[in-house]
């Protein structure tokens, strides 16, 4: 007998219905609410949503178990489409040398930064890793968070990055859906150091075609940044990850335009991610194209820096725009999308619904799960969230609260069930 969940009472029950594809412009702004909206889940996947009148009189509604969701928002589960989830312990002393006034580089320079993270990660057992991830996992579902992308790239040698895509994939379905990159080129090692081609070379001819053929990873991903790997570099990365049958994500215009987006674009990268220092020629580019603009605004926050993407402007134009969390042990330690959205809205002007939409379906549409997810429609994944707020817009509004009650994955309670029902 198929186990049946009918979720009702929904103040709001934003739906994102439309047509397939991530959605660009105006229609970032077009949530498909349904007022007083009912949803009917079968074995995980939704079956029917409309008004109450109408699917509460269905007869397979009415033996279903009930969730009731009165005066709540429902809204699709985050896909959150950039993490660094498997990290170890925080870089406390890095938070407070920035603080101090020192810069990204500088404390990198004193030891600090992505390397001093690749040291943690080497010396740990993968069971310390999975207790750390599983953990900052939870708190994500507990936030709203139904799909995440974990990404590998602190390891840097064959050990490392191998025991790091190998924890993503025990973490998948504890409790979140977990899609894995690997950033084997995130930065040059330090067996490396002063030789980054040498690196890239030994990536392309053992590390990456042990990762492709044991199906360790979706995705590939590069650094291209001051500091990080120029775009020659990233171009043969990149390449070699596409002919092994990768996708590809790119890290790029954080700190330098490289000219990492027309890279993107020409490789049919599925994601170009941060892109705060965007050139506004670009802009054009991505709008034409299939590929994602993902934002982390959490990293210029806590960072303390003032420029953020140029959203608004790659909106305007017509691009696909995703939010996500960065969440990183250094510069973006932050699981929770709400206050993503927050920062997506006061410092890059997006709109409620916008932010909504770039953390959902578009997220989804960057892991390439827009079949799947991100939207609240007949046939996909019933990944939700009930808000407990009675409009939408108060989930950014009240930045740095948790307002989620329960978030479902393929119609199972995977966080606040307990204390929803005590409720």
């Amino acid at each position: 007998m198929a186990k049946r969940l009918l979720v009702r009472g929904a103040r709001q029950l934003l739906t994102l219905r439309g047509p397939s594809g991530p959605r660009r412009g105006a229609a970032m702004r077009e949530l498909g609410i349904i007022e007083s909206g009912v949803m009917l889940v079968e074995d995980g996947v939704i079956t029917n949503i409309g008004p109450a009148r109408r699917v509460e009189n269905l007869g397979a509604a009415r033996d279903a178990e009930e969730l009731d969701a009165t005066g709540c928002v429902v809204m699709p589960g985050f896909v959150d489409s950039h993490t660094h989830l498997i990290h170890g312990p925080p870089r406390l002393s890095d938070y407070e040398a920035q603080i101090e006034g020192k810069s990204y580089k500088e404390i990198s320079a004193a030891g600090g930064g992505i390397l001093w993270t690749v040291k943690m990660v080497r010396d740990a057992t993968a069971r310390r890793l999975e207790a750390q991830a599983g953990a900052d996992a939870r708190r994500m579902a507990a936030c709203g968070t139904t799909t995440v992308e974990v990404k590998s790239g602190y390891g840097l040698d064959e050990g490392g990055e191998l025991k790091c895509l190998r924890v993503a994939a025990w973490l998948d379905s504890r409790p979140l859906e977990v899609i894995r990159t690997f950033l084997g080129a995130h930065v040059t090692p330090p067996e490396f150091s002063g030789h980054a081609d040498r690196y890239i070379d030994w990536l392309i001819s053992e590390l990456l075609p042990a990762v492709a053929a044991r199906r360790l990873a979706q995705f590939a991903d590069v650094y291209c940044d001051e500091g990080a790997y120029t775009l020659a570099q990233a171009r043969r990365y990149l390449s070699a990850a596409k002919d092994a049958g990768l996708g590809l994500r790119i890290h790029a215009a954080q700190f330098q335009d490289l000219g990492a987006v027309r890279m993107a674009v020409e490789l049919g990268a599925r994601s170009v991610d941060h892109l705060e220092n965007l050139d506004l020629r670009d802009i054009d580019m991505l709008a034409r194209s299939p590929v994602v603009a993902t934002l982390l605004p959490g990293s210029v926050f806590h960072m303390g820096l003032s420029r953020y993407a140029p959203a608004r402007a790659l909106i305007d134009a017509g691009a696909a725009v995703a939010l996500a969390t960065d969440y990183n042990p250094g510069t973006s330690p932050t699981w929770n999308m709400q206050m993503v959205l927050a920062l997506a809205c006061t410092q890059m002007h997006m709109t409620p619904a916008e932010a909504i939409t770039a953390a959902t379906l578009n997220g989804a549409h960057a892991l390439g799960l827009g079949g799947l997810t991100g939207s609240l429609e007949a046939g996909k994944q019933a990944d939700f969230v009930v808000m407990g707020v009675p409009d939408y817009r108060e989930v950014p509004y009240h930045f740095g609260a948790n307002h989620a009650r329960v978030t479902v994955k393929r119609g199972e309670m995977i966080a606040g069930a307990k204390e929803y029902k005590e409720s």
